[in-house]
């Protein structure tokens, strides 16, 4: 969890600007700077963000409209979705995809994530930042740190009581865990207010406090109590576990750096990004669920790249990693699960026994 001594907040990383002469990414960067695929794409962002407001809006007046009835909670689904494309909005501001100007990018990252989702835009930068530093670093990546599930054998050998049972089956666990994401994105950004910057706190405080008085207001006001908190536990639920099969294919199961190995230590940017991360391949229908985040080999490369150039890099970059013989990871999305619960399968192998 986070503690009030832990570093300030990452800033956002964006792709090197001077990569070392020779480097193995060098030439990458020049053909993918060359075809403007690191240009900002303002308006694609703007119409994405002004259609999920609209969807936000339209979901919110059918739920008024159907009132206290329990017909209401079959609109848990499509706020849930719509929350996610918020989510992933959030995410691209924090990267710095959609406004070159940071003040800009920090507005549009607090509306989507401490406002309409009380998620702290602060805690989540802060974390996925050191995450795309150093991806799968098991010292150093807070993504495959020791939590409720734990990503190495290692890791696993520590475990005692309840927490070593659930490892034993965390691969069969790992979905319906889920389901409990989406109120512990919101408990994780409360606690983060220990370890921010008294201006951030002043920002971000209020904010996370006036989304839940919010939505607590619009449930309250529309249904009866219990119905209410039965929609607010589906609805985070479905919320919760859309994110968490957003994220899960990306980096499970791959490459994960060993401290100890003097090689892994030295991978160059490129190596580092592309040995640990994981395309999913698909058409527009699987682009718009993982929120472009099925690119995460050019999404990791190239961060602040905006969403719609990630896919037309793809080509640049399965090329240039062929001419290295570097493999390109890419599959499909229901592969991606089963090799992800592989992972968390063989790493509690040894608590089966």
């Amino acid at each position: 969890m986070p503690q009030a001594t832990m570093p300030q907040p990452a800033p956002a990383l964006g792709v090197p600007a001077e990569p070392r002469a020779g480097s193995e990414f060098a030439p990458l960067l020049r053909t993918v700077r060359g075809q403007g695929l690191l240009d900002r794409r303002t308006g694609w962002y703007a119409a994405r963000i002004v259609i999920n407001l609209l969807a936000l809006a339209a979901t919110v007046t059918a739920m008024v409209l159907t009132g206290d009835s329990w017909w209401t909670l079959a609109l848990a689904l499509p706020l849930s979705v719509f929350w996610a494309r918020s989510a992933f909005l959030g995410h691209d501001a924090g990267h710095g995809q959609i406004t070159r100007g940071k003040r800009a990018g920090r507005l549009i990252g607090l509306l989507h994530s401490d406002l309409l989702l009380g998620m702290s835009y602060a805690w989540w930068n802060d974390k996925h930042n050191r995450h795309h530093a150093n991806p799968n670093h098991v010292d150093k990546d807070p993504d495959v740190g020791v939590g409720a599930l734990v990503w190495t054998q290692r890791q696993a050998e520590h475990r005692e009581g309840l927490a070593r049972r659930l490892t034993r089956n965390q691969a069969r666990l790992f979905f319906p865990m889920l389901l409990l994401e989406g109120i512990a994105l919101k408990v994780y950004g409360f606690q983060d207010l220990r370890r921010q910057t008294r201006r951030e706190r002043a920002v971000e405080a209020p904010l996370l406090l006036v989304h839940i008085a919010g939505y607590a207001t619009l449930l309250l006001t529309v249904m009866s109590p219990g119905k209410a908190l039965t929609f607010a536990l589906v609805h985070h639920a479905l919320f919760g576990l859309h994110l968490g099969m957003t994220f899960a294919p990306n980096h499970k199961g791959m490459e994960m750096p060993d401290p100890d190995d003097p090689g892994a230590s030295a991978w160059g940017h490129l190596r580092r990004q592309v040995l640990t991360s994981r395309n999913v391949r698909g058409g527009p229908l699987t682009d718009w669920f993982l929120g472009g985040l099925n690119y995460q080999i050019e999404h990791h490369l190239f961060p602040n790249m905006p969403r719609p150039h990630l896919k037309l890099a793809q080509s640049a970059v399965r090329a240039h990693c062929a001419s290295l013989g570097i493999p390109y990871a890419e599959t499909s999305l229901s592969d991606s699960y089963r090799q992800a619960l592989e992972h968390m399968h063989e790493v509690g192998a040894p608590l089966r026994k």
